[in-house]
């Protein structure tokens, strides 16, 4: 593990790893470690970083995330104000198929579940229609241990190897996470800026310094590695925050209010960048959104 390695602690007890979380908002630093880890965010909206793609999480979603997958569970900006009286929840479970559950997973009666994972190698989002019973799941095996765990566990990997093909991949098949140590601390930099500044304007010559590199080397390196440009991912981390203002049911905001706190400077900037990243316009997104509510 080269990027910000996070080791994962096995107690002596266990093979499988579980873990509850209460915090103000997630670890904030990308990193990678040599575990699969399955994430049920209990409580929490941010974006989750994963290789060299973004997805929105919310409360309730699931994420099974590759072994050696860069990743980044981002809370959005709101959970690191003192006064926003916000707060994480999270429930995972780690497990390593090459270290101490190699002999489990060595079993002829395993082989369907090796063959799963490593068609989805960097892993995938659970479909929403499986988070029910994949949640009560995870906290079957986190109330357990001994055989019972192992037991669990097993009944676990049954359920997500007959989730149906038709998945959202986390990165693509040909991403690749050979990264070395210096370069993920310094993609962690550069990702954790963004993050914490897209709502402000953010120069160029701005985020090359965060990453001590000269603006054109910046733009190749940070095509590289993310297979992004740094204005399609910046614009994509604001439509992202854009989604989940616009569809706030507490008290949604205006399109032009959502599009001046995201970054953006005028509505009809704001407008075309939504469009091309979404397929939609703001307006056709709200009221998709809003019919299939409805039926639902």
């Amino acid at each position: 593990m080269k990027v910000l390695p996070f080791t994962i602690l096995v107690p002596a007890d266990r093979s499988v790893v579980s873990e509850e979380i209460e915090l103000p908002y997630f670890y904030p630093y990308l990193h990678r470690h040599e575990e699969w880890q399955l994430t049920w965010v209990e409580q929490g909206e941010g974006t989750l970083i994963a290789g060299n793609n973004m997805h929105v999480f919310s409360s309730g979603d699931i994420f099974l995330v590759g072994a050696n997958l860069p990743h980044l569970f981002k809370s959005n900006p709101d959970y690191f104000s003192t006064e926003s009286g916000k707060s994480v929840k999270a429930h995972s479970i780690y497990f390593n198929t090459k270290n101490t559950l190699s002999g489990l997973f060595d079993l002829p009666e395993l082989k369907a579940a090796n063959s799963f994972l490593d068609n989805y190698k960097h892993g995938f989002k659970i479909p929403a229609n499986q988070c029910t019973k994949i949640a009560a799941q995870i906290k079957q095996i986190h109330h357990s241990a001994g055989m019972v765990l192992l037991s669990n566990f097993l009944s676990l990997m049954n359920m997500i190897q007959s989730i149906d093909n038709d998945v959202e991949v986390l990165c693509p098949e040909v991403y690749s996470a050979s990264l070395t140590e210096n370069e993920g601390m310094r993609l962690s930099r550069i990702i954790n800026f963004i993050m914490k500044n897209y709502h402000n304007k953010i120069d160029l010559e701005d985020i090359s310094n965060t990453a001590y590199m000269n603006p054109h080397a910046f733009c190749r390196y940070f095509k590289k590695h993310t297979g992004h440009t740094f204005v399609s991912f910046l614009n994509e981390v604001r439509v992202n925050d854009a989604c989940k203002k616009l569809l706030s049911e507490g008290n949604p905001e205006s399109i032009a209010n959502v599009a001046y706190k995201v970054g953006f400077n005028s509505v009809n900037n704001f407008n075309r960048v939504f469009k091309s990243v979404k397929g939609k316009t703001p307006s056709q997104y709200m009221d998709a959104y809003n019919k299939v509510s409805n039926i639902n």
